[in-house]
């Protein structure tokens, strides 16, 4: 696949950035700002963000662009962290001259630069931060995945409804991502009829559970709701197998990928999931960017990379309807979009917020496969304000 333009930069420290071009910026392109976490611990969420929006860049260039331009991503390395999405942004803004731009990292980078965009009114996607405050930064804003409190809510009613346990357990990472879906779920626990028997809190940089699984072994409960990334929910699971904890264990878009099964090994094995990506899928369009993606990148797909390629779709659809790179023109043609997509079908809210079915899947035999699919519309609306 013939590949698009892309200005690729790294952000060395909050305000030290050094630049490196791929491809030949061109000013017949249409310019996408672009920042994911593509060094330090979120690095691999990063890689498959930039991958996502690749290939969406990609595709429709090959198609013939938008406006008769080609897209042109402009991308710089976030590490994750709100000190450096502050001047990433207004670099995109000030010395790039972008017009649109979509964020490729975790909530508190995407929170930092959604208030620079906004006050800039150049309208921003955020592919997958869940953390509430994004989207409330203004009517610029948007978000193409679930916020933490909506996948919450599903996640109570996957574990109570759809799976009928009712002693639960959470085990909850104490950062934005981790503290919304908790939130989410507790909400609605009781509606589902679960009790909650306790709730353990840990740190980013936990990898070691001991004293946790410990705890959760004499609470004897019958499903664990455990928010965290890969990289803390593999250890996670292992540990708890290992202590011979057999509860189901139900976690987020935070364990989607291939690397969660490689670290969690035969542990990782009926974990279930609430997410964006189906696998499993036979819709046309799922199929190909499963197919395309792993054809470009040599890996699986997973959320974080439909997610980015979501978003970007989304800005082009966007372009098309406005006829013009107009910033309001363009706002306004998002939040009236309705799109099928990689990730369903989606439309936006009065917020900025997505409206969209909820993915569940589940690790059979070493992949991801599908479970099922919660569709409550009134269950997983987002807030309007």
């Amino acid at each position: 696949m013939k590949l698009g333009k892309f200005v690729v930069a790294v952000a060395a420290s909050a305000f030290v950035m050094t630049g490196v071009m791929t491809g030949v910026a061109s000013a017949e392109s249409i310019k996408i700002g672009f920042h994911a976490p593509l060094t330090g611990f979120a690095a691999a969420d990063g890689k498959s963000a930039l991958n996502g929006a690749k290939l969406a860049v990609s595709q429709i260039n090959k198609a013939g662009g938008v406006l008769g331009k080609q897209l042109e991503l402009v991308v710089y390395d976030d590490q994750a962290s709100p000190k450096n999405a502050v001047p990433i942004a207004n670099k995109l803004i000030g010395s790039d001259g972008v017009k649109i731009a979509v964020s490729g990292s975790y909530s508190g980078a995407t929170r930092a630069a959604a208030g620079v965009f906004q006050k800039a009114k150049i309208p921003y996607i955020s592919a997958y931060a869940v953390h509430p405050s994004i989207t409330k930064a203004g009517d610029y804003v948007f978000r193409t995945s679930f916020m933490g409190e909506v996948q919450g809510r599903a996640g109570a009613k996957l574990i109570g409804d759809s799976l009928g346990k009712k002693r639960v357990v959470m085990i909850t990472l104490k950062n934005d991502f981790g503290k919304s879906l908790a939130r989410g779920f507790k909400e609605k626990a009781k509606a589902y009829g679960i009790t909650v028997v306790n709730e353990y809190q840990y740190s980013i940089k936990d990898r070691q559970f001991g004293a946790i699984v410990a705890k959760v072994k004499a609470d004897k409960p019958e499903a664990i709701y455990a928010t965290g990334y890969f990289f803390t929910a593999g250890p996670l699971v292992r540990q708890l197998r290992a202590a011979g904890v057999t509860a189901t264990v139900i976690g987020q878009e935070g364990y989607d990928g291939q690397k969660f099964i490689e670290i969690g090994g035969k542990a990782a094995e009926g974990t279930i999931i609430t997410t964006s990506l189906d696998r499993d899928s036979k819709d046309p369009v799922a199929r190909a960017f499963i197919t395309e993606y792993q054809k470009m990148a040599g890996q699986k797909a997973d959320m974080v990379a439909a997610s980015a390629h979501t978003a970007i779709q989304v800005m082009a659809a966007a372009l098309k309807k406005a006829g013009k790179l107009d910033p309001a023109a363009v706002r306004a043609a998002i939040a009236s979009t309705t799109l099928k997509v990689s990730t369903g079908t989606i439309s936006f809210n009065a917020l900025g917020e997505v409206r969209k079915d909820v993915q569940v899947q589940i690790v059979k035999g070493g992949a991801w496969h599908r479970h099922s699919v919660i569709s409550d519309a009134k269950l997983l609306a987002p807030p309007s304000k």
